[in-house]
């Protein structure tokens, strides 16, 4: 099979031929039909944190058909049309048969998806719904992640919501957030590019504004947000989040940030402020975003900005290193 394969830290990617996976006897093949380059595939190549090695293959979010099965599978079949959910796990400890390998003390990040084939364990696949593509079942870990977020964060119908980064997260989170009844929902960027993308996922509102940030926001909001979720992963914006917060709101971290940050504490405590941090999610959450999918609502399908075949992976995954009008782009194996 051909892959686009990881060549070590700083470097590009590069598509070679490696052997055809075989499945182990509880793991299936899938024949992967569309991936997303995610912004932690970005860092992964450039931060030695995460430990990835020459050779590896990456993505974690792609969907496909299943061609092989091991010799102890019996849930799913030749055929069947599946997304992936990425956490290779044990499979029989609490977290597992309670639907979170997330928090398997065994989970591992698997990735396969920038290759024709993958190998996974069966119970790691969702059958995509009637109505779900294939474009579909590689955008749903996003806003799976996005909705584990909103859902954490406490989020009520009629609270004001900020979100800091226009990335795929963020605008996955303004989806959600008006979805579930947020009066006003607030993207805000250091750029203009995804300013009309925000509105069309469901923003009240965009700010960019380097000079005053802060009373730009307020200004957007009405007030001060009830909830302020920082997705860009970028040093400063929790003191940030800090100021722009009301009194006993909410700062939700779902931003990947691998460098050291500060705040003041008490900048903090003065305001009783909850800081919940957020990562990954259930299974049944990416059963629900995969039926909100399913269910033929638009706004999602606006993070998708382009769609690349293998041999232009290299090239498309240097060029998201750069701020551009690109937000979601996915890999072809068609």
């Amino acid at each position: 099979m051909r892959a686009a394969v990881f060549q070590g830290l700083h470097q590009p990617l590069d598509v070679c031929e490696l052997p055809d996976p075989t499945p182990g006897d509880d793991e299936v093949v899938i024949q992967v039909k569309r991936c997303g380059i995610c912004g932690s595939d970005l860092h992964m190549t450039e931060d030695p944190i995460f430990g990835i090695c020459p050779g590896d293959v990456l993505g974690h979010e792609y969907a496909g058909e299943i061609v092989a099965l091991g010799r102890k599978v019996s849930d799913v079949s030749i055929g069947d049309l599946v997304s992936v959910i990425p956490f290779r796990s044990c499979g029989y400890c609490a977290a597992c048969r309670s639907g979170n390998p997330a928090w398997c003390l065994d989970m591992a990040l698997e990735g396969g998806g920038y290759g024709e084939y993958a190998v996974t364990a069966a119970r790691q696949c969702v059958p995509l719904p009637l109505n779900a593509s294939m474009d579909d079942g590689a955008i749903v870990e996003p806003l799976a992640v996005a909705l584990h977020g909103l859902q954490l964060s406490g989020m009520k119908p009629g609270d004001r919501v900020l979100i800091l980064g226009a990335g795929p997260i963020g605008l996955a989170v303004a989806f959600w957030a008006r979805r579930f009844g947020a009066q006003t929902v607030v993207i805000q960027d250091i750029t203009r590019y995804q300013e009309q993308r925000a509105y069309d996922m469901g923003a009240t509102g965009f700010v960019c504004d380097p000079y005053q940030p802060i009373k730009a926001a307020e200004r957007s909001l009405g007030g001060s947000a009830d909830i302020v979720f920082e997705c860009a992963g970028v040093p400063g914006l929790i003191a940030q989040a800090i100021e722009q917060v009301r009194t006993h709101g909410t700062i939700l971290l779902l931003g990947l940030c691998t460098k050291p940050d500060s705040f003041i504490p008490f900048s903090a405590l003065s305001k009783e402020i909850r800081l919940q941090t957020a990562v990954f999610f259930s299974r049944r959450e990416y059963e629900s975003a995969l039926d909100i999918l399913d269910s033929g609502v638009v706004e999602p399908r606006h993070l998708i900005t382009e769609t690349v075949p293998l041999n232009n992976v290299p090239t498309a995954f240097e060029a998201l290193k750069k701020r551009t009008h690109q937000c979601k782009v996915l890999i072809s194996h068609d």
